[in-house]
Parts: structure tokens; C-alpha cells; sequence
């Protein structure tokens, strides 16, 4: 992550210092974090296709996946504090320019390079200790952190933030989080790793220099004011004692509240179910049930059949079949269908209380639906 910078020294007659130590370890944090945060988070928002279940199956859950996902958050917002305090360090205390803040100077300097680009000026333009585009970049993962870390609260916390905010912020904050999400990824993909990558390899964020060519090629104005003695300004050691004596207490202060609401925004809701414990991987849920009909035991009586239902007309009409005898093993045969009831699927609306002529379904019938009836009672 780059940052106002350091007093950029000489290490050598050919290297020059451009990232310190704890500034490459910002990096390499920042790094991880993205990393992680893409790889989880993208295969939530595309939930359901191949190549996103196939990821979540590598990490073992979704639930996996989400803790992962929160982690590297917290890694990435810790990292976004640490900066916040080092700005306000190199600033205040070792009054270092303001080079990684945008001027006028950088709109020119960006029309310039298109133009260079298509061969329309001569000379590209000559840039200080940051390009225009490295500055567009910084800004744009302040911003884009910015939005992730508001959206992903209220995603996060979703309760929480429905009684201060609308409703509708919960789904608005979601398309918010994964739209940036994409944007972050394709930019770091398409923008930085060419530009830093596969232009030229830069290797300053490794291992903190860089050499007088590429010094000349990228950051020609800040090699002459370094020759020049005019790259920084150190304060009096004795100055910058008082500012680091009155600068400590507010880096303090700053930085414990900062790091509470984390705490806060880390634990401010628990949305899942902590009472149960969770599911076994691979326990079936849900297991459809299929009904099998067997042979049932009933004590049979010869009973005249009943009357012909006469119904309204053009309504069909009921006509019983003959009751039913005993088998010689003692086990009922269901009474055949009529021909007129092909089709029909709602056989309980009448038998189940014995509507007009309708037969009632004997005692141990009950609780069976309809879709069973036709595995025993056969049309005629």
C-alpha cells in the first residue's frame, strides 16, 4: 500500500530507497487480505454456477467460506487503520510532502500520456515520486474499502442496521458490495499486475528500491530533486520530538476507537442459530417418503348395496360396485373404480365422510391421500 512516503535516501550509487519496511508489510497484509476476500467472496455472489460450488466445495462449506470471508475483512480494516496513523505521522511529525494526494498537475499529466500513447507528443510527461495512475489507484482502494466496509456492516449486521437505515438499504447494500467487488478484482487484474507486473517488474514493494533506470524511466522529477537535495524536509531532531510527544496521544486515542468500533462492527449481532449445534456434512435434510400399499385384515358382512345417488343433472352419477368378498387367505380386495371415475384425483373429498352414495373409507383409511388410492382400487 502506498503511502506518503518516507525521506527517500540513497541506498547506493544506483538504488533508491522508495518503501520502507512497515510499509512493504503493509503490502504483504494487504495482499493476503484482497486475495482472500475475492476467492470467498465471489463464489457467494455467484452462488449456484459450476465453477463457484466448486470453490466453496475446496474450502469445505459455505459456512467455511463466510468465516474465511469475515476474517480477511477484519485483516483489511485493521490494515486501513494502521495507514490512517502513519499518514498522520509522516505529515504532522516528519512534515514529508504530500505527494500521494492528487493536484491539478495529474490531469495534465494523464491527457498528456493518452496523447504520448498514440504517438501524438514526443516526450511522455515526468513524474514525481507517484504517477498519476499510482495515485488513482491509492485513492481508489480508499474509496473502494470505504464501500466495502459500509455495505459489508449491514450486510454483516443486517438486523442492526433495519433500525437506523430503510429496508431497502439491506438489498441495496448487497448489489453495492458485489459490484465493487467486481470492480476491485478486474482492476487489480487488468490495471496494477500489468502495470507493475508484466510492463516492467517492479520490485520496490518487495524489497523496498528501486534502481537509477527505472528511477529515470518512472520518477524522473524526483531523482533530479533528490540530486538536488530538495526531495524532503527533516525537521530538527528536537522539533520532531515535541510533534512525535504531542502526536502520540491523539495516534493513541485515535487508534483505540477506531479499533473498538471493529470490535463492535466484528460482534455487534449474531444472525445465525448458536442454540443448535450445527448439521453433520453429508445428513440428508429432507428424504421424500414413498407410499407403499399393503394388504390389510378386516372382517367383512354381506350388506345390500345402497340406493343409486341420484345427483343433478348433467353431474355424473355413483353406481357402487358389488361389496366385496373375503379371499380365501382372510385379506380384502378394493372395490374396483368405476369407469367414470377415470381421471379423477380427488377421491377423499367424497369418500372421506361418505358424501351422497359415496362409500366412507373404513377406519384404518384415515390419514391417506389421495395419490394412494389407485395403487389399490383399479378401474373396472
Amino acid at each position: 500500500m502506498a503511502t506518503v512516503p518516507e525521506s527517500p535516501k540513497a541506498v547506493s550509487v544506483q538504488e533508491y530507497r522508495r518503501f520502507s519496511s512497515v510499509q512493504r508489510a503493509q503490502h504483504v497484509l494487504l495482499i493476503l487480505s484482497f486475495t482472500l476476500l475475492a476467492l470467498t467472496g465471489l463464489p457467494q455472489k455467484f452462488a449456484g454456477d459450476e465453477w463457484a460450488e466448486t470453490l466453496i466445495a475446496w474450502m469445505g462449506s459455505i459456512e467455511n467460506v463466510r468465516i474465511i470471508h469475515h476474517y480477511a475483512a477484519i485483516v483489511l480494516i485493521f490494515v486501513s487503520i494502521a495507514e490512517f496513523i502513519m499518514i498522520g505521522y509522516k505529515i504532522y511529525v516528519e512534515r514529508a510532502r504530500w505527494t500521494i494526494f492528487p493536484v491539478l498537475q495529474d490531469a495534465f499529466d494523464a491527457f498528456n500520456q493518452f496523447f504520448y500513447n498514440l504517438g501524438m507528443r514526443k516526450d511522455a510527461p515526468k513524474y514525481d515520486r507517484y504517477t498519476w495512475g499510482e495515485k488513482f489507484e491509492y485513492w481508489a482502494l480508499v474509496w473502494g474499502t470505504a464501500i466495502m466496509a459500509l455495505t459489508g456492516f449491514i450486510l454483516w449486521n443486517p438486523i442492526l442496521s433495519s433500525k437506523f437505515l430503510p429496508g431497502e438499504w439491506i438489498p441495496v447494500a448487497k448489489a453495492a458490495h458485489g459490484g465493487e467487488a467486481i470492480l476491485a478484482v478486474l482492476a487489480i487484474l487488468v490495471w496494477h499486475i500489468y502495470n507493475v507486473h508484466l510492463k516492467t517488474f517492479n520490485k520496490s514493494m518487495f524489497n523496498g528500491k528501486l534502481s537509477r533506470r527505472e528511477m529515470e524511466e518512472e520518477h524522473s522529477v524526483e531523482l533530479e530533486l533528490l540530486e538536488q537535495g530538495k526531495a524532503s524536509y527533516q525537521a530538527p531532531a528536537e522539533i520532531q520530538q515535541r510533534r512525535k510527544r504531542r502526536y502520540a496521544p491523539v495516534a493513541v486515542i485515535a487508534g483505540a476507537v477506531m479499533l473498538l468500533a471493529l470490535y463492535l462492527f466484528v460482534t455487534a449481532e449474531t444472525t445465525a442459530i448458536s442454540t443448535l449445534p450445527p448439521a453433520s456434512a453429508g445428513q440428508q435434510v429432507f428424504a421424500p417418503r414413498t407410499f407403499t400399499p399393503s394388504a390389510t385384515r378386516v372382517q367383512l358382512t354381506q350388506t345390500p348395496p345402497p340406493p343409486t345417488a341420484t345427483l343433478e343433472p348433467g353431474k355424473p352419477t355413483y353406481t357402487p360396485a358389488p361389496p366385496v368378498s373375503p379371499t380365501a387367505s382372510g385379506v380384502a380386495v378394493a372395490n374396483p373404480l368405476p369407469a367414470d371415475h377415470a381421471g379423477r384425483t380427488v377421491c377423499q373429498v367424497c369418500h372421506a365422510t361418505g358424501v351422497g352414495s359415496a362409500p366412507k373409507n373404513p377406519p384404518d383409511h384415515e390419514g391417506r391421500l389421495d395419490s394412494t388410492c389407485v395403487d389399490c382400487h383399479k378401474l373396472q
